[in-house]
């Protein structure tokens, strides 16, 4: 039996963009190894701000 991988983050966004017709630039600019880094860092800054506005309006 074969291991799972778990994506996650601004990975799932350019796994999405990469099968989403007419999408695939958006993974090629941002999945890119020079773009990437950059690309996850950004998102798990936004991720964090968009939890902390969640928490504060009550929702998760």
């Amino acid at each position: 039996m074969g291991s799972a991988v778990l994506t996650v983050g601004a990975d799932v966004a350019i796994a999405v963009w990469r099968a989403t017709p007419g999408e695939g630039w958006l993974a090629t600019l941002f999945g890119n190894p020079v773009a990437l880094p950059l690309t996850r860092f950004v998102y798990d800054r936004f991720a964090n701000l968009l939890y902390v506005w969640n928490r504060r309006k009550g929702g998760w």
